[in-house]
């Protein structure tokens, strides 16, 4: 087939979509198909050889016009060739396949007023998101690219986000997709995980008899991290936090320093490790003994995903998609309110016993091997040949 990817910026390190672009992209030259993809900017270097790349004019002016430029670019383009699928990533419209990584925007507006504790506040962000212009801007836009015509097939990367356009857009099933997402096992190759556990151990202070949980985000406030360092200091308030030793290692974002100083009011310093970038991520993985996300958003977290294949167990939230893929309390634990303090203290006691933590990582490895990025590419490889035959007959 000749397929055609739709997204603005493709450069995969900084990872999420434009890795699995990328990926994707690999996968699908590989097996022989051609592959076109229109972007504004992208990394050579991260992308296969043979992929043909349509450069598109850059996009400036506020936050809120820039995906409909883009959108009009990528239509405007598109036009000029033939493809027999274009599948398009965020915010645009117009191609036969729709896959939206990011969920449904209004779904994350929701959620993202979870954040704040006090129902005060959270009602205050609501009149202020009522207000923006990029909120309603986005909107109307997701409205565009799901409900007018000529409507696209939908892939979705779980059944909560699926449950989302039925409750916000009343899509009918027979559109949506679900394909899980996946990653590719080959960007964490095991060889030298007993190298690298002990040298990046030894890198952030870490001694060998520690027991190390990670959250790797970008977005800190997003993910969790605010109540998740509160729990730590109901974890270290208990018997069994007091009498093991645990630290919290932090990766992603170099700007935590207003988190540092939390750690710092929370007495928790000792048991907190801010470390920032980590490039690449497997370092931080295989240093680690547990992944814990406690997210108040996520579609389908590649973090879970990554860290399953590292053969870690996973604490996360019921808004995560991913949560989908768990068997509590085989392969880790779910928890329903990132704000509930006590419970996360709880999951993380829980994964401080060896026995425990080593049974739920020989089952994160099976739950990780049971959904393969070979599963992955034929379930989207069966929606690409279904929307070509939508095509032809129209």
């Amino acid at each position: 087939m000749n397929i055609a990817f739709c997204y603005e910026s493709v450069l995969p390190a900084k990872g999420g979509c434009e890795t699995y672009i990328a990926d994707l992209a690999r996968r699908l030259i590989a097996d022989g198909h051609e592959v076109h993809l229109y972007a504004c900017r992208w990394d050579p270097g991260a992308l296969p050889d043979t992929i043909h790349v349509h450069q598109l004019p850059a996009v400036h002016g506020p936050r809120f016009l820039r995906p409909w430029r883009f959108g009009h670019s990528c239509l405007k383009a598109l036009a000029q060739r033939r493809h027999d699928v274009t599948l398009g990533f965020d915010k645009t419209w117009g191609q036969d396949v729709l896959y939206p990584q990011g969920g449904l925007h209004a779904a994350s507006a929701e959620c993202n007023r979870n954040k704040h504790r006090n129902r005060l506040l959270r009602g205050l962000a609501r009149v202020v998101k009522a207000i923006d212009p990029a909120h309603w801007s986005f909107s109307l836009l997701e409205r565009k690219q799901y409900l007018w015509e000529p409507q696209p097939l939908i892939v979705v990367n779980s059944f909560m986000v699926r449950d989302h356009f039925q409750r916000f857009l009343e899509v009918p099933f027979d559109r949506l997709h679900v394909v899980r997402s996946a990653i590719d096992p080959n960007r964490f190759p095991e060889h030298d995980r007993l190298k690298r556990r002990q040298e990046w151990r030894e890198r952030w202070g870490l001694a060998p008899a520690e027991t190390v949980g990670l959250i790797a985000a970008m977005n800190y406030r997003l993910k969790g991290l605010e109540p998740l360092l509160r729990a730590v200091r109901v974890l270290l308030d208990r018997p069994e936090g007091r009498d093991r030793s645990f630290r919290l290692v932090v990766a992603g974002n170099p700007n935590f320093r207003g988190y540092e100083k939390l750690a710092e009011r929370l007495r928790i310093t000792d048991a907190v490790r801010f470390v920032g970038h980590c490039d690449p991520m497997r370092n931080a993985y295989f240093a680690a003994d547990f992944l814990v996300h406690p997210t108040f958003y996520d579609p389908c977290s590649l973090v879970v995903l990554e860290a399953l294949a590292c053969g870690l167990p996973v604490i996360t939230t019921k808004a995560n998609g991913a949560s989908e893929l768990l068997s509590p309390p085989r392969d880790g634990y779910v928890i329903a309110d990132p704000h509930d303090r006590e419970q996360l203290a709880d999951c993380l006691a829980l994964l401080l016993d060896p026995q425990r933590r080593h049974a739920c990582a020989l089952a994160a490895r099976k739950t990780a091997a049971d959904w393969t990025f070979e599963h992955h590419y034929q379930a989207l490889l069966a929606v690409f040949a279904e929307a070509a035959r939508r095509k032809r007959a129209a």
